[in-house]
């Protein structure tokens, strides 16, 4: 058997001219230049500019939304920008950039409402920009996914506390635009909360929802599906949400208390239709029924349906208390008047997207809040939710096919991690990606797309 592994030495010598890194970010660029966040950034933020600074406080955020996007976890990641500027532009040094974030700290609500009135800007834009592709675009309900979740803190920082998990850090609330089953989706807000924070806060579900609502366009603010677990369905987070000023729809999970359970019990086996799997179609093992004329619902929002599935645990599975007879059970309120059982629980069912888009938030920075004040890790936070967006929106404009629901991972791998050389000629600069990278057309076809849109 023959080895063909590399027999020679490779010689390294970092002599090369011209050469850029992450020349895929140059899709992050067009997308901020679209979608006008850099612009919008630097207006909100200009007051925080000294008379004679170098550096624009808006580009500094930006950079490091994109430094964020290409994977970064800290502030001293905006360096694989700066040795670029034939992409990046100039861009700010380490002291440059932590004394931004503390003076956007310092400077509490009025930094985070310019930052948010910059985002709710932008996405505006490349919503309209994306036509049948943005949510809510069909005339229906924009979907706004609420959850919660841990992110561990490994030093004592500023309001870390122990969890519910019997871990050590913080518990932010999170929402987010649901694309669907064929894009991704983006986050509209990240609230930070100490790691103590309960799971079922009305509170804190309110105050998400309301700067969850913010950030829509404002034509599509009265038309939104607010999705949540049981800890959304308490009476107070649904009183304010059906409240009329708001004319807001909901789908949250609703605990089986001792009255759910009889009510369950006395269910008729007629009564039972045949759930549906992920992909719509009937699953075998599973049924929903409407279980509210056997509950006394007095105390809850006028409309409130319930509805409940049964469904027999997979091989292993290990049963709990709430399960009836070897089945599993679960519950789900909701507003709704039309619409099959079925395509009611399955729309539902669909919100555990939601978790996966707070795992990608974990790969693209909010694994760890890297800042040890409190008011500096929510800047961090607001950060984070730039570079989802841009990831989002770049797919949402640029990509089509699988790529719209690449994760992260997948994008730094495929798109942004390519090389390329910088050429300058003819008045133009060109940048020249390797020519048997695989995805190199992807990348060349998603930046003729953005580049063919006005700058916002």
């Amino acid at each position: 058997m023959k080895n063909n592994a590399r027999a020679a030495r490779v010689a390294v010598s970092a002599d090369g001219r011209g050469l850029v890194s992450q020349a895929g970010a140059v899709l992050l660029w067009e997308t901020m230049r679209v979608t006008g966040l850099g612009r919008g950034l630097s207006e909100g933020l200009a007051r925080l500019r000294a008379p004679r600074a170098v550096h624009d406080p808006g580009k500094v955020i930006a950079d490091l939304a994109a430094a964020v996007a290409l994977g970064g976890d800290c502030l001293a990641d905006i360096a694989v920008l700066r040795d670029q500027p034939g992409l990046a532009g100039p861009v700010a040094s380490d002291p440059v950039v932590s004394r931004l974030v503390m003076a956007l700290a310092a400077d509490g609500p009025r930094a985070l409402k310019a930052v948010r009135a910059a985002r709710a800007a932008a996405r505006e834009r490349a919503w309209a920009l994306a036509g049948e592709n943005a949510p809510g675009a069909d005339g229906g309900l924009v979907t706004v996914d609420l959850d919660a979740t841990i992110v561990i803190a490994h030093s004592d920082k500023e309001q870390a506390c122990p969890t519910w998990k019997k871990t050590f850090g913080f518990h932010p609330m999170t929402a987010w635009a649901d694309h669907g089953p064929g894009g991704a989706g983006e986050p509209l807000a990240i609230v930070l909360r100490p790691g103590n924070a309960g799971s079922n806060t009305a509170a804190d579900h309110i105050e998400a929802t309301r700067l969850a609502l913010a950030q829509l366009p404002r034509h599509l603010r009265r038309k939104a599906l607010i999705r949540a677990d049981s800890a959304g369905g308490t009476h107070e987070f649904l009183k304010w949400v059906t409240a009329k000023s708001r004319r807001l729809h909901y789908s949250a999970g609703f605990t089986i208390t001792a009255d759910v359970q009889e009510a369950i019990g006395k269910v008729p086996d007629g009564a039972w239709t045949p759930a549906y799997d992920g992909d719509g179609q009937v699953r075998d093992g599973a049924w929903v029924a409407d279980i509210t004329g056997l509950l006394d619902l007095s105390s809850w929002p006028a409309g409130m349906r319930v509805i409940v599935r049964k469904e027999r645990p997979h091989p292993g599975a290990q049963l709990r208390f709430t399960d009836i007879d070897g089945h599993r059970f679960t519950c789900l309120a909701t507003d709704a008047k039309r619409g099959q059982l079925a395509d009611l629980e399955l729309r539902h069912r669909r919100r555990a997207r939601c978790e996966d888009r707070i795992r990608c938030a974990k790969d693209t920075g909010l694994r760890n809040l890297p800042l040890k004040g409190y008011a500096q890790n929510q800047i961090w936070c607001e950060i984070v939710a730039l570079a989802c967006e841009l990831l989002a929106w770049m797919q949402m404009l640029a990509l089509a096919g699988d790529a719209r629901r690449w994760e992260p991972k997948r994008l730094r791998l495929r798109i942004f991690s390519v090389a390329g050389r910088l050429v300058r000629g003819g008045r133009r600069l060109r940048l020249r990606l390797a020519e048997r990278w695989p995805w190199a057309a992807e990348i060349t076809a998603a930046t003729a797309l953005l580049q063919a849109f006005p700058s916002g």
